[in-house]
Protein backbone atom coordinates (compact mmCIF):
# COMPACT_ATOMS: atom_id res chain seq x y z
CA UNK A 1 0.00 0.00 0.00
CA UNK A 2 1.18 3.48 -1.00
CA UNK A 3 1.91 6.79 1.22
CA UNK A 4 -1.09 8.42 -0.09
CA UNK A 5 -3.33 5.22 0.51
CA UNK A 6 -2.11 4.92 3.99
CA UNK A 7 -2.33 8.65 4.66
CA UNK A 8 -5.85 8.45 3.01
CA UNK A 9 -6.84 6.10 5.64
CA UNK A 10 -5.74 8.18 8.38
CA UNK A 11 -7.95 11.15 7.37
CA UNK A 12 -11.02 9.09 6.72
CA UNK A 13 -10.82 7.45 10.02
CA UNK A 14 -10.30 10.91 11.55
CA UNK A 15 -14.16 11.79 9.62
CA UNK A 16 -15.38 9.32 11.20
CA UNK A 17 -14.36 10.48 14.56
CA UNK A 18 -15.20 13.85 14.33
CA UNK A 19 -18.20 14.23 11.60
CA UNK A 20 -17.53 17.89 12.32
CA UNK A 21 -14.73 18.04 9.99
CA UNK A 22 -15.33 18.91 6.01
CA UNK A 23 -12.28 18.05 4.90
CA UNK A 24 -8.14 17.46 5.53
CA UNK A 25 -4.71 17.58 3.87
CA UNK A 26 -1.24 16.55 4.28
CA UNK A 27 1.21 18.61 2.90
CA UNK A 28 4.98 18.02 2.96
CA UNK A 29 7.00 21.31 5.22
CA UNK A 30 7.61 23.10 1.49
CA UNK A 31 4.09 23.09 0.75
CA UNK A 32 3.63 19.61 -1.94
CA UNK A 33 0.34 18.29 -1.45
CA UNK A 34 0.84 14.41 0.12
CA UNK A 35 -2.46 13.43 0.27
CA UNK A 36 -6.36 15.25 0.02
CA UNK A 37 -9.52 14.31 1.72
CA UNK A 38 -10.91 17.50 1.19
CA UNK A 39 -14.04 19.09 -1.15
CA UNK A 40 -14.43 22.10 -2.19
CA UNK A 41 -11.23 23.43 -1.72
CA UNK A 42 -7.91 23.82 -3.79
CA UNK A 43 -6.29 21.18 -2.03
CA UNK A 44 -2.83 21.64 -4.27
CA UNK A 45 -3.35 26.06 -3.26
CA UNK A 46 -4.30 24.61 0.52
CA UNK A 47 -1.38 22.72 0.84
CA UNK A 48 1.04 25.65 -0.47
CA UNK A 49 -0.56 28.13 1.74
CA UNK A 50 -0.45 25.79 4.81
CA UNK A 51 3.36 25.38 4.75
CA UNK A 52 3.53 29.07 4.43
CA UNK A 53 1.60 29.73 7.46
CA UNK A 54 3.74 26.93 9.01
CA UNK A 55 6.71 28.94 8.36
CA UNK A 56 5.57 32.06 9.97
CA UNK A 57 4.20 29.87 12.89
CA UNK A 58 7.50 28.47 13.23
CA UNK A 59 9.32 32.04 13.19
CA UNK A 60 6.71 33.55 15.84
CA UNK A 61 6.81 30.16 18.12
CA UNK A 62 11.10 30.78 17.73
CA UNK A 63 10.74 34.57 18.03
CA UNK A 64 8.58 34.35 21.51
CA UNK A 65 11.44 31.53 22.60
CA UNK A 66 8.67 29.22 22.63
CA UNK A 67 10.72 26.40 20.89
CA UNK A 68 9.28 24.44 18.17
CA UNK A 69 5.80 24.64 16.74
CA UNK A 70 3.20 22.15 17.03
CA UNK A 71 -0.24 23.71 16.29
CA UNK A 72 -2.31 26.64 14.94
CA UNK A 73 -5.70 27.45 14.49
CA UNK A 74 -8.23 30.06 12.68
CA UNK A 75 -11.24 30.53 13.90
CA UNK A 76 -12.99 32.42 10.62
CA UNK A 77 -17.18 32.65 10.41
CA UNK A 78 -17.65 29.69 8.93
CA UNK A 79 -15.72 27.33 10.91
CA UNK A 80 -12.04 26.73 11.83
CA UNK A 81 -8.90 25.69 9.67
CA UNK A 82 -6.28 24.03 11.87
CA UNK A 83 -2.88 23.29 11.24
CA UNK A 84 -0.62 20.01 13.08
CA UNK A 85 3.11 19.68 12.65
CA UNK A 86 3.10 16.08 11.42
CA UNK A 87 6.83 15.16 12.05
CA UNK A 88 9.22 17.44 11.25
CA UNK A 89 8.88 17.67 7.36
CA UNK A 90 5.19 17.48 6.66
CA UNK A 91 1.85 18.94 8.02
CA UNK A 92 -1.68 18.39 8.57
CA UNK A 93 -4.38 20.71 7.70
CA UNK A 94 -8.20 20.19 9.14
CA UNK A 95 -11.09 22.09 7.91
CA UNK A 96 -14.22 21.46 10.63
CA UNK A 97 -17.36 23.13 11.64
CA UNK A 98 -17.83 26.36 13.49
CA UNK A 99 -19.59 24.00 16.23
CA UNK A 100 -16.70 21.91 16.89
CA UNK A 101 -15.40 21.10 20.29
CA UNK A 102 -11.72 22.32 20.05
CA UNK A 103 -10.39 20.05 22.95
CA UNK A 104 -12.21 17.11 20.88
CA UNK A 105 -10.73 18.15 17.76
CA UNK A 106 -7.21 18.31 19.39
CA UNK A 107 -6.78 15.65 21.67
CA UNK A 108 -8.27 13.49 18.11
CA UNK A 109 -6.14 15.23 15.69
CA UNK A 110 -2.63 15.34 17.26
CA UNK A 111 -1.81 11.30 17.47
CA UNK A 112 -3.19 11.43 13.79
CA UNK A 113 -0.47 14.00 12.87
CA UNK A 114 2.07 12.02 14.34
CA UNK A 115 0.86 8.87 12.74
CA UNK A 116 1.11 11.00 9.34
CA UNK A 117 4.31 12.55 10.26
CA UNK A 118 6.08 8.77 10.77
CA UNK A 119 4.62 7.61 7.52
CA UNK A 120 6.06 10.71 5.29
CA UNK A 121 8.92 10.02 6.86
CA UNK A 122 9.43 6.54 6.29
CA UNK A 123 8.72 7.30 2.73
CA UNK A 124 11.49 10.02 2.41
CA UNK A 125 13.62 7.87 4.72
Amino acid sequence: MGIERDVLDELAQLRVRLPQVHGALVASADGLLVAQDAEGVEAETMAAMSAAYLGLAQQIALGADYGEFQETVTRATGGYVATFAAGTTALLTVLADAGINLGLLHHEVRPVAARVGALVADRQG
